[in-house]
């Protein structure tokens, strides 16, 4: 279902899905300087950690291999969330198969003045009935760093309930672990 889809859907045009405001599309070379800005956000740094992107380069490194490489591999993962009225890159949101978990993450980020304008909801919403409608998942986590209470009680907001911590491979802290119903 997910090769089916993103061969036929979004790898045309680009668009994963839209909201009232805000479109959901794949990343592509060419939004280099969106993910050099974002990757590099104090909060980004602090709360997901340094990816080592630190030029255009890297980058666009970065891109083809994390973001791209998902779309090919899952038929899907993070998205750029673009406000529909004039085309502005706000942040990113989508879904991501992590090593260390069993089921489908979504995750989202912002840059500063994008935040407290419900983007980040919204994506969300719209990512996690992708997730539902098109894939078919039955339950999606999420992971957030212990004191990353804003990104927890958004996920609270959308559905998710804390389940436990966890540590992931290779991370020294736990994180807390969120899913949109129990496990079986």
């Amino acid at each position: 279902m997910c090769d089916t889809w993103f061969m036929t859907e979004a790898k045309v045009n680009g668009r994963v899905t839209e909201t009232l405001r805000l479109v959901l599309r794949l990343f592509t070379p060419a939004d280099a300087g969106f993910v050099l800005q974002l990757v590099n956000d104090p909060d980004w740094i602090r709360f997901i950690g340094d990816r080592n992107v630190h030029t255009p380069s890297d980058a666009h490194a970065y891109i083809q291999q994390r973001l791209m490489a998902s779309y090919t591999r899952h038929g899907f993962g993070f998205w750029l969330v673009e406000r529909k009225s004039d085309g502005q890159g706000l942040g990113m949101c989508g879904l991501f198969k992590r090593e260390g978990l069993d089921d489908v993450d979504i995750g989202f980020a912002f840059l500063p003045q994008y935040r407290g304008h419900g983007y980040a909801l919204e994506s969300a919403q719209a990512s996690l009935a992708f997730a539902t409608n098109t894939l078919n998942l039955k339950r999606v986590v999420a992971i957030t760093t212990v004191d990353n209470d804003r990104s927890a009680h958004l996920l609270e907001k959308l559905g998710l309930r804390f389940e436990r911590l966890i540590r992931l491979p290779g991370d020294n802290e736990d994180v807390r672990l969120f899913a949109t119903r129990a496990a079986t």
